[in-house]
């Protein structure tokens, strides 16, 4: 198992900035963010990322958000693709892939079955994760399909995502339970009750984060967990390090590093 950071958990700096930070403040390795960021997007570049702060690509995570819906053309299972392309090029092992938006019918109509293909026909594992309705004052709009709630389809690969649950109001203990041997990757984070996707800091919300971990550890979990919180308003670059820092250092609380 390693402990990852997402290229996200930096911005606004870049992805060669998320390698440094990572390599300095102890992580395993990164998660690749693919966004607009035109580094993220290209293996050489990410090869040579890897090659010198010799931190190895854990994961991508496909580009799957309203910013990114032209990033490797507008195909989604094209980007999907693509994705295992370059995730097999840098030697990542699996994939991060959203439910479809529920505008984009047709890739949402064969959705659950075409992910199964993915993990049968590929070396790379593709892992779909946990999202939420978009909450606005007193309702809620369900904007992902087949459903943003991943329980109720039968993927192979999952992933649990903090800030998601958070927004959902979804209970992530329950939700490791329902999952089982199907969980194979998390997203560390933490959030309130807020209708926002905030990030947190692990400890710095509402969530069972650590009773989670506890959890997985028990259930001898051997998926990558991937620290993906928000520093976008951290004061300055030592503001934004301590929070990076305080991430990968709540999880090896739980689960201390092999070379400890």
């Amino acid at each position: 198992m390693k402990i990852g950071l997402s290229t996200s958990s930096v911005y606004p700096e870049s992805t060669a900035a998320a390698f440094e930070l990572a390599a300095l403040t102890g992580y395993d390795g990164v998660e690749i963010m693919v966004g607009v960021d035109s580094m993220s997007q290209d293996s050489t570049a990410l090869r040579n990322l890897v090659q010198h702060y010799q931190l190895p690509i854990i994961s991508l995570h496909a580009p799957c958000l309203l910013i990114t819906q032209r990033v490797w053309g507008t195909n989604p299972w094209g980007k999907l693709d693509k994705a295992r392309e370059v995730a097999e090029l840098v030697g990542a092992e699996s994939v991060v892939v959203h439910p479809p938006f529920r505008w984009q019918r047709e890739y949402a109509k064969n959705f659950e079955n075409g992910i199964a293909e993915l993990n049968v026909n590929s070396p790379i594992g593709f892992t779909v994760e946990n999202m939420y309705p978009w909450r606005a004052g007193p309702g809620s709009f369900p904007a992902y399909a087949p459903d943003w709630d991943i329980r109720k389809q039968d993927y192979g690969n999952v992933t649990l995502d903090f800030s998601h649950s958070a927004v959902s109001r979804t209970d992530p203990i329950e939700m490791i339970q329902e999952f089982g041997d199907r969980l194979r990757h998390i997203h560390l984070a933490d959030g309130t009750d807020s209708p926002a996707d905030e990030h947190l800091v692990p400890g710095r919300g509402t969530q069972p984060v650590r009773e989670a971990l506890e959890l997985l550890k028990r259930n001898g979990f051997s998926g990558n967990i991937i620290a993906e919180i928000s520093t976008r308003s951290a004061i300055d670059r030592d503001e934004r390090i301590a929070d990076l820092q305080a991430s990968i250092d709540f999880v090896r609380e739980v689960f201390p590093s092999s070379k400890e």
